[in-house]
């Protein structure tokens, strides 16, 4: 694992994408093309990373995850590709974003987490404050809110 610099921006652009559209998904395949119709990319997407530590995975000097933190106490964006999934990726970005947050003084972390990533929060210890839906492109998308005391 390593921290990414904007260099690694459009790869994990396209790594987000990639996730987002994969099958099996919680998700239908409009309710995807709603939330993610193509890879980020471009100064708005680098603005974005880089108000953040983002934590990439690598298998073989490909990225193939990747976790974000906010400043304070938000995970804004975390993403495994489908082949590299079921490897404890998402266990080691999140235990590393952790003791980040905890070097920064942080308490909690909170995080809005997809149908998808739930399940690999609450294995993290992250319980759901409260169920939501997000309006995007016509679609809307179920998700939880989420925290965990540090």
């Amino acid at each position: 694992m390593r921290w990414a610099d904007k260099t690694d921006y459009d790869t994990l652009g396209q790594l987000m994408f990639e996730a987002i559209h994969a099958e099996p998904s919680p998700y239908s395949e409009a309710e995807r093309r709603a939330w993610r119709s193509e890879p980020y990319i471009g100064s708005d997407w680098h603005e974005r990373l880089s108000s953040q530590r983002v934590l990439i995975a690598e298998e073989d000097g490909v990225q193939v995850g990747f976790l974000t933190l906010k400043p304070g106490d938000y995970v804004d964006l975390g993403y495994i590709l489908p082949r590299a999934r079921g490897r404890g990726w998402f266990r080691k970005l999140a235990e590393r974003i952790e003791t980040e947050a905890r070097t920064m003084g942080e308490t909690r972390l909170h995080t809005h987490a997809s149908l998808a990533a739930e399940a690999p929060f609450k294995a993290l210890g992250y319980s759901v404050t409260e169920r939501e839906v997000v309006g995007l492109g016509g679609e809307s998308l179920r998700r939880a809110a989420m925290e965990k005391r540090l």
